[in-house]
């Protein structure tokens, strides 16, 4: 008699962004004449850059000539790719890197959802409060996370709150974890933290043998100078820290997949018998099992991204969403409505009005203006009472979306 995983059927009965569809399918079903516009998932709209197509089209025509052909290649990526990742977004900063401490990849989602194999179940893991959900739920399916309570909390996982009352800076845990996540600039919220406050992530890391799985896929879109792009910018933090990017936000790619994870040599965990072990082996044994790397011809996509004409082109990109970031935040605050984020990322929080929770107020939206944004409680406890839009529309899209809840929501 085969056994399911049981820890599957401790998850709630949907994963937020198939509940957000649900609902947005079945008013539009009633609704056929509503012309929706989703500021909800996170998914870019504009075009590939032309620096990127243009690589990726000379990849194609290698793979039409036997002289050029690629089959398999290396799991950990191509060296050319690596190379230009390390040049561009690390040595460019003062960090130093060797090509086998990072790892191309086909999304952060998949690796910071991957990244737990490599961990021991018995770890305690700590997350900032509202979250982005693969981090609790891929920990939920490993059997870390206790049982869920009333409060939408599981009972073996550490909630840090970040909310308007703490100005969305998270506290450093009063009780023992092993293992946390830290995403800035943030998902949900659109926030950040200065690297003063990092630094004091790092140096409680390396206090306390912490492990700090630090998803920087928004570092792009960063307009503050006070901002670290990389939490190896903090002194100390390849000896305790795991780094996740990515090509999605930045340079188009949620339908190309291409990102990659940096396990610096350095950082390391422990045996149960207290023998420490390399974290940049386990993860390379990890991969080299389980996952066949990324197509040559996407990598080669990703590397144009370096070139001159992409690295402008990108740059374009980001200040697109960036002015549509700019509407939405202008555009809710003269509604009264507190916001957030916004400033150093492609996200917009706000608090929902008086006397509405966060799925009541994405009913009244949709119902109301026909918008689509996510109920803040998605992302975890601490975000009732908040929602998220996104800027990632277009920017015809993205006006006419502000100018309908002047018009229309019932505040």
């Amino acid at each position: 008699m085969a056994l399911v995983n049981e820890n599957y059927l401790k998850l709630p009965g949907s994963y937020l962004f198939a509940e957000i569809a649900r609902r947005v399918n079945a008013f539009q079903k009633d609704n056929a004449e509503a012309k929706i516009i989703r500021l909800g998932i996170g998914d870019v709209t504009r075009p590939l850059p032309e620096a990127v197509v243009s690589n990726l089209h000379k990849a194609v025509d290698e793979m039409t000539d036997a002289e050029t052909f690629r089959g398999y290649g290396p799991e950990q990526g191509y060296q050319f790719l690596i190379e230009k990742i390390i040049q561009c977004d690390y040595a460019a900063r003062g960090i130093k890197l060797d090509t086998d401490e990072v790892f191309v990849s086909d999304g952060s989602k998949s690796d910071t959802g991957n990244i737990q194999e490599i961990f021991g179940a018995e770890n305690i893991i700590a997350v900032t409060d509202p979250v982005y959900p693969v981090y609790v739920d891929t920990n939920v399916m490993a059997g870390r996370s206790g049982e869920l309570n009333d409060q939408g909390k599981w009972s073996k996982i550490v909630y840090i709150p970040c909310t308007a009352e703490n100005n969305f800076i998270p506290s450093l845990p009063s009780e023992k974890v092993d293992i946390v996540y830290l995403c800035f600039p943030n998902n949900p919220t659109g926030t950040t933290i200065t690297k003063e406050e990092l630094k004091k992530w790092v140096d409680y890391a390396k206090a306390n043998k912490v492990i700090i799985l630090y998803d920087a896929a928004y570092e792009a879109y960063i307009q503050e100078d006070d901002v670290a792009h990389s939490i190896y910018e903090i002194e100390g933090a390849k000896e305790v820290a795991i780094e996740f990017r990515s090509f999605s936000k930045n340079a188009g790619f949620t339908g190309t997949r291409c990102a990659f994870t940096v396990v610096p040599k350095e950082v390391a965990a422990y045996t149960s018998t207290g023998a420490e072990v390399q974290l940049n082996k386990l993860w390379n044994r990890r991969q080299t099992t389980k996952f066949n790397g990324v197509p040559y011809i996407i990598q080669q996509g990703a590397a144009a991204v370096y070139s001159e004409e992409g690295q402008k082109q990108i740059k374009a990109l980001i200040s697109y969403y960036m002015t549509n970031a700019k509407i939405i935040r202008e555009g809710v605050e003269a509604l009264g409505l507190q916001v957030f984020g916004g400033v150093n990322a492609p996200y917009i929080w706000l608090k929902t009005p008086a006397g509405l929770d966060s799925w009541a107020f994405f009913d009244k939206l949709l119902s109301e203006a026909n918008v689509v944004g996510t109920p803040g409680v998605g992302f975890g406890p601490s975000g009732q009472g908040y929602f998220r839009l996104t800027a990632f529309g277009s920017k015809e899209n993205t006006e006419e979306a502000v100018q309908r809840l002047k018009n229309r929501l019932q505040l």
